[in-house]
């Protein structure tokens, strides 16, 4: 979840480093630091809290180093502070680490070392990797490194440096991602494109085992001992994309960026009345009887969704499955099988780990993710990218939609595939899917109603949510939402259920957030809302425009345009990241960086 950034070449390390580190400060905000090498010596920065104070040390102390490494932390072992902000050190001061992961042997290797008379500084698991190399680095700093790896178990992203040996970056990679970034006469390491897409849109991404040796003219990899070779990708978005382009915050940019987004998902793989995915086998899935979708956060609503639409249009067993706890259930998977992982970054540590147990009791899996070269676009047989560019706010919003986007998609491919669906059916789909973004637009053009209804409603301490059938993972990542970015309490259910429990957390100070386009199920929503209103509940209402008696019930409404009713998610999510965006700003968060939230989840 930290984010880590080092830089070889011929310009000033520290200013590359700190643009870096403002690109990744997503990933973690509890402490930062940089080292760079300057004429031989490592110099060393690090403070608590924002990347600023970090800044506010370095002003006027900028050194003239070319090599050097930054991080940005989300703390798991040892609590936020200075002293256990990175890069760590050794006893010498002449190596020096930043990690991202969690040695799990640390504890073991720290009483030996203690032994040995080492002397650390901090809390954190991540220093004694230095003390490791430090007890070889008589032999070299490569072969030190390499010695050391093989003493540790658990998950990392590591790079180091060695004042020693000034002209090398050392990268190693084991479940947290590392990109490397090639340029000329320069090459970075990083957690994420973004902290050096200004610089070159080059990527090479490292799998695990790989330890990487970097200088400023090349990168040599080695994998269980042996040197071996990587593809380079060229990254599609710039720079530009990720920055905030005028927009008050990351979120309101991404939230906004939607129509684009889902246009750019589904634009080249839909066709009057087909659809088609590059990476996809489609004799693969005629034998499927069976779907295991994982997933997890807001990832795991958009499979929710899924699981109605697919079983409805392809007629396909689905099963939503939360992957921290998959990886470790005893699943009943076989060759008719189909696994889909669903994950932004492609990075998430529990869905990597589950699959790693499951893949090859399968008949077939597919990876559903927004970064190309991740890794599980690597290791599942087919992949369907979306489309969303970069995402810098943590909160998933674009990632989202464009998630539903190409899981409705497949779930319209596969009935076909399936034999299920006819020309006239999938073109009724399609035109559905190709209405969205126009939607989308109408929805955001009439946002300044929600800002109005978050300030009547930003002083309550709990929220709850509702919906029925496909609009029910909506009402849970409307409850997501508003907790991520606000701090409210806020709990999503199906409406069916409200009688078996919620109702009896109703009252005046909570408002109720249903979602309640007219369907097949309209009379049954307006009875769950009849009955909270009965007990001075507050009724918050997302329906469509042409929806003439919902004024009867509820006392703020949201209208979103009228489309066919399974295709509801895909506007009703919109309006439902909107009320938490104004909420969280009119309480005064930082939405873009909430509390205790990183972007990506890549360790335990």
């Amino acid at each position: 979840m930290c984010g880590i950034i080092g830089y070889i070449g011929e310009e000033n390390a520290t200013d590359r480093i700190i643009y870096g580190l403002h690109k990744l400060e997503y990933r973690g905000y509890d402490s930062a630091g940089i080292a760079v090498i300057d004429g031989g010596a490592l110099v060393r920065f690090r403070a608590q809290g924002r990347l600023e104070n970090l800044e506010a040390k370095i002003k006027g102390k900028k050194t003239g180093g070319t090599i050097g490494i930054g991080h940005t932390r989300w703390a798991t072992h040892g609590k936020p502070s200075e002293e256990n902000a990175h890069p760590h050190t050794d006893c010498t001061g002449e190596i020096t680490i930043i990690h991202n992961g969690i040695i799990e042997n640390y504890f073991e290797l720290k009483e030996e070392l203690i032994k040995k008379k080492h002397k650390f500084a901090s809390e954190t698991d991540t220093e004694i990797f230095a003390h490791l190399i430090e007890e070889n680095i008589s032999k070299g700093f490569v072969k030190a490194a390499f010695a050391a790896l093989k003493r540790i178990r658990g998950m990392y992203a590591m790079v180091i440096l060695y004042s020693g040996e000034p002209d090398k970056i050392i990268a190693a990679r084991k479940g947290s991602p590392l990109v490397i970034g090639l340029g000329r006469g320069e090459n970075y390491v990083a957690s994420d494109v973004p902290s050096f897409l200004k610089y070159t849109k080059k990527a090479m991404f490292l799998e695990d085992g790989d330890v990487a040796v970097i200088t400023r003219e090349k990168v040599d990899i080695f994998n269980s001992g042996k040197k071996v070779k990587r593809g380079v990708k060229e990254i599609k978005w710039s720079a530009q994309q990720a920055e905030k382009s005028g927009f008050p915050h990351f979120m309101l940019k991404e939230i906004s960026e939607q129509p684009q987004a889902f246009e750019d998902t589904i634009i080249d793989r839909i066709s009057d009345s087909s659809i088609k995915f590059e990476n996809i086998d489609p004799e693969k899935l005629k034998g499927i009887n069976s779907v295991r979708i994982i997933a997890c956060g807001t990832s795991y609503h958009a499979a929710y969704t899924a699981k109605y639409i697919i079983e409805k249009y392809a007629r396909v067993n689905t099963v939503v499955e939360v992957a921290s706890e998959m990886r470790y259930s005893s699943p009943v998977i076989d060759k008719k099988t189909l696994l889909i992982a669903v994950s932004q970054s492609g990075e998430t540590i529990d869905t990597i780990e589950a699959f790693k147990s499951i893949q090859k009791k399968a008949g077939y899996s597919i990876a559903v993710v927004n970064v190309v070269g991740s890794t599980l676009s690597r290791m599942l047989d087919g992949v369907i990218y979306t489309h969303a560019g970069p995402e810098i706010g943590v909160a998933s919003t674009k990632t989202f939609i464009t998630q539903l986007a190409v899981l409705y998609m497949f779930a319209l491919y596969m009935a076909r595939v399936k034999g299920e669906a006819g020309e006239k059916f999938m073109k009724d789909g399609i035109k559905n899917l190709r209405m969205v973004p126009g939607f989308i637009k109408t929805i955001l053009k009439d946002k300044q109603k929600l800002e109005n209804i978050a300030a009547k409603y930003c002083g309550f301490r709990d929220f709850l949510y509702y919906g029925r059938n496909v609009n029910y993972p909506m009402a849970l990542e409307g409850a997501l939402k508003l907790k991520e970015i606000s701090y409210i309490h806020a709990e999503g259910y199906a409406a069916g259920e409200m009688k078996h429990g919620p109702i009896a957390l109703v009252d005046d100070k909570t408002p109720n957030v249903f979602i309640a386009p007219e369907n097949a199920l309209y009379e049954k929503i307006i009875s769950n809302i009849q009955e909270i209103k009965a007990r001075s509940g507050t009724i918050i209402a997302i329906t469509n425009r042409s929806n003439t008696t919902m004024k009867k019930f509820a006392d703020d409404i949201f209208y979103i345009p009228d489309i066919e009713e399974d295709f509801y998610p895909l506007l009703a999510a919109i309006p439902m990241q909107l009320l938490a965006y104004y909420i969280g700003v009119k309480k005064g968060i930082d939405v873009d960086k909430p509390r205790n939230l990183a972007k990506s989840v890549t360790v335990e």
